[in-house]
C-alpha cells in the first residue's frame, strides 16, 4: 500500500495553482474541469509519479471552522520535505511568502511554516540522518 494523494483544502483552486506552482515550484499533474470546481493536483518536479496534492476546494462546511482552528492554533495542515529548510525559507521569502515560524531545530528535524495564501499553513522540514 502506498499513498498517492494527499489534500489540502483551497479557497480559490485557480489562486491556489498559481501558489502551489509559480512560488513553490510544483508541477500540474491533472486539471480536469468537474463542474464548478476541477481535479486538480500538482506533484514534485522531482517525482512526477509520486504522490499528487490535491488543491481541494473548502466549500464543505466543516472545512472553514477546521482551518480557522488549526491557524488559530499554529498548527501546519501538511508538511513538504526539503533539502535545505534554511535556504528554502530565505527562497520563498524572497518571493513574497511570510512566515509564520522561522527555521527552528527540533532535534534531528528542522522545521519552518509558512501562510500558504489559500487558508493553510504548511510546514516546510528536513530531518537529518
Amino acid at each position: 500500500m502506498i499513498i498517492n494523494l494527499a489534500s489540502v483544502f483551497v479557497d480559490d483552486q485557480r489562486a491556489a495553482l498559481r501558489f502551489y506552482t509559480e512560488v513553490l515550484g510544483f508541477v500540474v499533474k491533472h486539471d480536469i474541469p468537474m463542474g464548478e470546481f476541477s481535479w486538480l493536483t500538482v506533484v514534485s518536479p522531482e517525482r512526477p509519479d509520486g504522490t499528487e496534492l490535491v488543491l481541494e476546494p473548502s466549500n464543505h462546511p466543516a472545512v472553514g471552522p477546521f482551518r480557522a482552528a488549526l491557524v488559530e492554533d499554529g498548527i501546519p495542515f501538511t508538511s513538504f520535505a526539503v533539502d535545505d529548510v534554511h535556504k528554502e525559507y530565505e527562497r520563498l521569502r524572497g518571493l513574497g511568502v511570510v512566515f509564520t515560524q522561522e527555521p527552528t531545530e527540533m532535534g534531528p528535524v528542522t522545521v519552518a511554516t509558512f501562510d500558504d495564501t489559500c487558508g493553510n499553513l504548511i510546514q516546510i522540514a528536513h530531518q537529518s540522518a
